[in-house]
């Protein structure tokens, strides 16, 4: 393998540009290609962002040798088609969230990524960032005491009614974009998987859950509360609510470089301040561990394929009225 990992880019997707700059200063990685649909469309964006080979096709990427990670930021329906299409092709992959949009298609990307010894990966940016091991030290620590109550929240307003996040076929809607993120985020602090969930959606005009809420039981009577929308200014946050104190995070999801904690005890509010590398560094940095050193992903196949269970279960309960037992 090369000195530095090689990759490519499977689109021209705007998340690009939140992994272009860290796998530019990356020792351990480097961008070599991108991938369009069409050659000139991939030729004008190689020339914008000075990338060296363009490819006018997804799979003329994949069939470049030279290639050692693929980054797949399609749209939702399509990230589990081409993650494996990829790792057929001898590829590692860093797949933006959600991974795959149905059990089986989770299960048939850890049987490739055995079968062909592949490293894959969920692209949850908070995950490796220092500010998220903070919060799992913290509660970890006891400093908190018994957690009892966690809440998260997500929103923002889409006013393009042609954006891709509002078309069902596509894999649109709240929950599969942004609520997965606070339903990640809980379930990694608590280390433990809801027990029963109870869902309500409010389903626009486009057919996807503009407004999702959700309550979670997880074992020993701890519970949660989410909620997303794409019809509400950008709100965001997670609180996490024990007996003996509560931990407040502003911005949990895409970090930054500097965040603030708020770490409530015997009713005395402290800020604990956590410095970190600008966003997706230690995603990319994560995958060089994992592919160079042979260390496991920091967010392992198996805890991915729990949380887009736990988010199957929360659309039949909204589905059907009823709550759903995992």
């Amino acid at each position: 393998m090369a000195e530095k990992l090689r990759w490519g880019l499977l689109s021209t997707a705007g998340i690009n540009r939140a992994l272009i700059p860290p796998l530019r200063i990356s020792k351990r990685n480097m961008l070599l290609a991108v991938a369009s649909r069409s050659q000139e469309k991939a030729d004008a964006y190689a020339r914008e962002k000075k990338i060296k080979r363009a490819y006018g096709s997804y799979q003329a990427l994949l069939a470049d040798p030279e290639i050692d990670v693929i980054y797949n930021p399609l749209p939702n329906h399509l990230h589990a088609e081409w993650t494996i299409k990829a790792i057929q092709a001898g590829k590692h992959v860093l797949c933006e969230k959600p991974l795959a949009l149905s059990l089986a298609e989770v299960d048939a990307i850890q049987t490739a990524a055995s079968q062909y010894g592949k490293v894959v990966a969920e692209g949850f940016v908070y995950h490796t960032h220092p500010l998220a091991l903070k919060v799992k030290e913290l509660i970890d620590a006891g400093k908190l005491g018994k957690i009892k109550i966690v809440r998260g929240s997500f929103t923002y307003s889409e006013p393009s009614p042609n954006n891709i996040r509002l078309k069902p076929e596509m894999g649109g809607g709240g929950l599969w974009d942004i609520g997965c993120y606070p339903l990640s985020y809980m379930r990694t602090m608590l280390g433990t998987e809801p027990t029963e969930v109870f869902g309500w959606q409010v389903i626009g005009a486009s057919g996807v859950d503009e407004l999702f809420i959700a309550q979670l039981r997880f074992p020993g009577n701890v519970f949660g509360q989410i909620d997303c929308s794409m019809d509400i200014p950008y709100h965001v946050f997670m609180e996490f609510i024990g007996d003996k104190g509560t931990l407040i995070i502003p911005n949990p999801y895409i970090p930054g470089p500097q965040k603030t904690l708020y770490l409530t005890q015997n009713g005395k509010t402290s800020t604990i301040a956590v410095k970190g590398p600008e966003n997706y560094i230690t995603e990319v940095e994560d995958m060089a561990d994992a592919i160079l050193l042979g260390k496991e992903p920091h967010l392992s196949l198996a805890e991915s394929r729990a949380n887009i269970a736990a988010i199957l279960a929360l659309f039949e309960s909204a589905k059907t009225g009823k709550p759903v037992v995992l």
